[in-house]
């Protein structure tokens, strides 16, 4: 494993990247909130990989390592928390996937703007946390594998998902039973290998729809027989058609509304 950069403190900023770049492996000494306004963000900590679009948010707790990839010209919004005291997702003790709405939204992107006056940032800030204890987590993520036979079916799998394959193949390429590839995939991801594969398929489909593929390309490249079975499968895991998805990705980030300006200003009922 490469070295990991220390930042002690997770700055509260915005930033635009392209497509294709990246951010180091690193950890901060606070928590952290990430969260995309536009494109799609993928995020690598010890704990597996997720797929951040701009209806969701991830939360890295403290001296979490993470790295990211951008994928679609993307707005790039972080706001630190102090890891002492109180924090606004209470049982968030391993990175999580958080789903955001429309006054979220707005309220990340506010806090993260340069133009705020201190008054203005705190009342975002309390009315952020009194809304992040009321989100529902909303996990896209493919979890690492531990067992190095565990790894090494998993690779095996994401370096081909246009052919589908059976356990029991996977078990005669790497010399093991699959027995206990059943068993590794239940015990350490809590899930089969057809629920692990389908995770798989859909985490590469919301990369491939970020960089602009087709649904129908994407459904192919992901192993569907028919692009109505996936478009199914992925708006029962996502919460949204696949095709949405990619619109979604693919749009620019508004600027502040009135209703986060009203925020900041002190005009709405803050409950923290």
């Amino acid at each position: 494993m490469s070295q990991i950069r220390h930042e002690p403190i997770a700055p509260t900023s915005t930033r635009f990247l392209g497509g294709g770049e990246t951010i180091d492996r690193h950890r901060h000494d606070d928590h952290q909130l990430i969260y995309v306004s536009s494109g799609v963000l993928a995020i690598t900590t010890e704990h597996g990989s997720w797929i951040a679009p701009n209806d969701r948010a991830l939360w890295i707790p403290a001296n979490t390592w993470h790295e990211h990839r951008f994928y679609g010209r993307s707005r790039f919004h972080t706001i630190g928390f102090p890891a002492h005291g109180r924090t606004p997702l209470l049982d968030a003790e391993s990175p999580t996937v958080i789903a955001v709405d429309i006054l979220v939204r707005e309220l990340l992107i506010a806090l993260t703007s340069t133009t705020l006056t201190q008054t203005e940032t705190r009342h975002i800030e309390a009315v952020l946390r009194d809304r992040l204890r009321r989100v529902t987590a909303q996990p896209v993520a493919l979890p690492a594998a531990r067992d190095q036979r565990l790894a090494d079916a998993c690779r095996l799998v994401e370096e081909d998902l246009h052919q589908p394959c059976t356990l029991a193949q996977l078990a005669g390429r790497l010399h093991t039973s699959e027995r206990t590839l059943s068993r590794l995939y239940r015990d350490e991801f809590g899930m089969t290998f057809p629920q692990w594969r389908t995770r798989a398929r859909i985490f590469t489909a919301m990369v491939m729809l970020a960089k602009g593929a087709t649904v129908t390309d994407t459904a192919h490249a992901c192993g569907w027989a028919t692009t109505s079975a996936f478009v199914q499968t992925f708006a029962q895991t996502v919460g949204i058609t696949p095709g949405t998805y990619r619109r979604r990705g693919q749009t620019a980030a508004g600027t502040t509304t009135k209703a986060a300006r009203a925020v900041a200003a002190g005009n709405a009922c803050v409950n923290d």
